[in-house]
């Protein structure tokens, strides 16, 4: 039979790619041209000249550096929520007893606590232990507050291995370190991928406990770092717009890498 069109399919993914095609059109244009040209044209206009020198001036602010400090919070926090986030999930997942269902009770009543409510105790904490002033003072609260998402998605995703695998690893006499090294790990890469993925995403984007907990410059990350090119008298478009496009690039090499396990957790263990 000849297949028949769906217009209504096409118009809207027409649609679709407006909505995503027209603000990356604006981003990459603006940050190519000048100012005094953007000023005059706005963000939509085909830009006249073609300059690099936002990407100069942006390079001569030292966001580079607070690049860096994002990449060294997000590597941090992405080991510590992998890290405790497995072993927690696969306890819950096998655990039969009311510990781990309370604990794992704990770690989704997490997800209705917003930061703004624990932020003036969580500062005086950081403080009296000593971290103030020092990338962890960003680096643990990050990864508490990513941890019960984490472990949720970690969660569904062992509990998409079948009983039987279990079982099996049981009656070859294999202890629960070495059913979670040789069973859990390698089926649960795609919800491991998607835990890790959206932990980098909460280190990269995050902004309030940079801004409440940084003091020195030096120690800035990417969502203060944009600050440098607004002044209380405006702000330098392009050169914002290119700090963007800077501040993209590594997490879409961590999507580029990861997005088949990321396709694999949400399809499910082993990809199916």
């Amino acid at each position: 039979m000849k297949p028949r069109p769906n217009y209504a399919a096409g118009a809207a993914a027409t649609v679709w790619l407006a909505v995503i095609g027209v603000p990356l059109y604006a981003l990459i244009s603006s940050a190519v041209q000048t100012q005094a040209r953007y000023g005059a044209g706005g963000p939509l206009a085909a830009p006249g000249h073609f300059t690099g020198a936002n990407f100069v001036t942006v390079v001569e602010s030292g966001f580079l550096r607070d690049i860096w400090n994002t990449i060294e919070v997000a590597a941090a926090t992405v080991a510590i929520v992998l890290i405790l986030g497995v072993p927690i999930a696969y306890a819950v997942v096998r655990g039969q007893g009311w510990i781990t269902s309370g604990v794992f009770r704990v770690f989704l009543l997490g997800l209705a606590i917003p930061a703004q409510a624990v932020l003036i105790p969580l500062f005086y904490l950081i403080n009296r232990i000593g971290l103030y002033d020092t990338l962890w003072r960003v680096i643990l609260p990050t990864a508490a507050f990513s941890l019960p998402v984490s472990v949720l998605v970690l969660t569904g995703g062992m509990r998409d291995i079948s009983r039987e695998m279990y079982e099996a690893m049981a009656l070859d006499g294999a202890r629960p370190g070495r059913v979670l090294k040789e069973l859990v790990i390698p089926l649960s890469r795609g919800a491991i991928a998607t835990a890790g993925v959206f932990a980098a995403l909460q280190a990269w984007n995050g902004f309030l406990f940079p801004l409440i907990m940084t003091q020195s410059g030096g120690d800035k990350t990417v969502t203060l770092g944009l600050f440098n090119f607004v002044s209380a008298y405006g702000a330098n478009v392009p050169a914002l717009l290119a700090a963007v496009v800077l501040s993209a690039v590594p997490i879409l090499v961590v999507y580029l890498f990861a997005r088949r396990y990321l396709v694999m957790g949400l399809m499910g263990a082993g990809g199916k």
